[in-house]
C-alpha cells in the first residue's frame, strides 16, 4: 500500500490565511507563508494553497505567496482558485506550484482538463470538488465555496473528469468542513472506489480517529488538514506517530 499523505491545507484571502466553517464565516489567522514553513518543518508531505475568493473576482492572487513559499518549502505545492486557462496554469507553475486544483474553470469548460493534462501532464491536473449531500444518498458538486449549484452529481462528475485526464481529486465536504466532527466517510468512499486516481479527503478533521476512519473506511489516499493544524489542536509529528501506531503507512522522516 502506498503511503498516506499528510497534507496541510491553507485557504487564502489575500494576503491572509483564513479559516471558516462550511467555507463561510472566515477568520483571519495570519501569514500563510509562515504557517507553510512551519508545516514543512513539522513534516507535511504537501501544501495546498486555495484562494477562496478567486472565483468571485475571476482571478488568482497567490503567485507572490507561492513564489516566496517555494524558495523555502521543498515539498509539492498545489495551488487552486480562479484558474480558468492554460495561461493561468502556466503562471501558477512558474510561481513554484507543482500542481493546480481547478473547480469552476473545468465545470464551465470540461475540455480544459484535457488541455492541462496534455500540456503539463495528468499529475499536474487536480480536480477540486466541493460536495454537498443531497437526497437519495447522492452529493452535488458546488462552486464558489459551496454557494453555487452545478447540477453535477459528484461521483459521476469525478469519473468523467478522470476519463478526461484528471490525475488526482481534492474532495472537500462542505457539510463537514470546519466542524471538527470528522470527514464524510460515505462520500470519500464513493468517490475513491469509483476512480483510479488518488483522492485527497478534505473537510472535518478534528481528532486522530477521523484520519483512521477516512483512510480505512473511506479509502482516501491522502488527508488534507486545516483547522487542527492552524489552531494547534494537533501537530503533524503527533499525527504521523499516531498513524504508525494505527498501522497506517506514512512517510518515514
Amino acid at each position: 500500500m502506498a503511503n498516506v499523505r499528510l497534507i496541510a491545507r491553507l485557504d487564502i484571502k489575500a494576503p491572509n490565511l483564513i479559516k471558516g466553517v462550511h467555507l463561510e464565516g472566515l477568520r483571519k489567522l495570519g501569514d500563510p507563508q509562515q504557517h507553510a514553513r512551519a508545516y514543512y518543518a513539522d513534516g507535511a508531505d504537501e501544501i495546498i494553497y486555495m484562494d477562496i475568493v478567486a472565483s468571485l473576482y475571476n482571478r488568482n492572487s497567490l503567485s507572490d505567496i507561492v513564489r516566496r513559499t517555494a524558495e523555502q518549502v521543498f515539498i509539492p505545492i498545489t495551488v487552486g482558485g480562479g484558474i480558468r486557462s492554460l495561461e493561468d496554469v502556466e503562471k501558477a507553475l512558474r510561481s513554484g506550484a507543482d500542481k493546480v486544483a481547478i473547480n469552476t474553470g473545468v465545470v464551465m469548460r470540461p475540455e480544459l482538463i484535457g488541455e492541462v493534462a496534455t500540456r503539463f501532464g495528468s499529475q499536474c491536473m487536480v480536480l477540486s470538488i466541493e460536495a454537498k449531500r443531497g437526497g437519495s444518498g447522492k452529493w452535488e458538486a458546488y462552486t464558489d465555496n459551496g454557494r453555487e449549484h452545478t447540477g453535477l452529481e459528484v461521483v459521476a462528475w469525478a469519473k468523467r473528469a478522470v476519463d478526461l485526464g484528471v490525475g488526482e481529486i481534492l474532495l472537500t465536504s462542505v457539510d463537514q468542513e470546519g466542524t471538527r466532527k470528522g470527514f464524510d466517510i460515505e462520500l470519500t468512499r464513493a468517490v475513491s472506489d469509483a476512480v483510479r486516481v488518488p483522492v485527497i479527503a478534505s473537510g472535518g478533521m478534528g481528532a486522530f480517529n477521523h484520519l483512521v476512519e477516512v483512510v480505512r473506511d473511506g479509502h482516501a489516499d491522502a488527508v488534507a488538514m486545516a483547522d487542527v493544524l492552524h489552531y494547534k489542536r494537533m501537530t503533524l509529528p503527533d499525527i504521523r506517530e499516531s498513524a504508525r501506531q494505527a498501522e497506517i503507512a506514512v512517510r518515514t522522516l
